[in-house]
């Protein structure tokens, strides 16, 4: 189970890097959401995979640790609003210089000078 888990935790690490260095603003976004999912997938494990304990004290004779859930609901809500500054960022420098590439400038085509 843990293998399997850490795979999934490294799955979407190489892949949220190789979409970060792609040259659109688009796979660019889709990259660091797919990071902050990473994250927050890391988090979680860090208080140890537990199936069918209470994340509350008291209520069953062992439990599970209450603090990675909090931190990764906060991470959650910071990855909302990130995503959404960056969308709206990407859309405005779409409008502002015309194409979508990350550095402004569209790579020339073969054979043009």
């Amino acid at each position: 189970m843990e293998l399997l888990y850490a795979c999934c935790v490294g799955l979407l690490v190489a892949c949220g890097v190789y979409l970060i260095l792609r040259a659109r603003t688009f796979p660019v976004v889709l990259g660091l959401t797919m990071l902050s999912y990473a994250v927050n997938l890391f988090l979680f494990s860090s208080g140890r995979l537990k199936i069918n304990q209470a994340p509350v004290l008291g209520q069953s004779a062992s439990y599970a640790d209450p603090l990675p859930q909090a931190l990764v609901l906060t991470a959650i809500v910071i990855g909302f609003a990130m995503t959404a500054f960056v969308v709206i960022l990407s859309i405005r420098g779409r409008a502002d210089l015309g194409n979508d590439h990350v550095d402004g400038q569209p790579r020339s085509k073969k054979g043009s000078k």
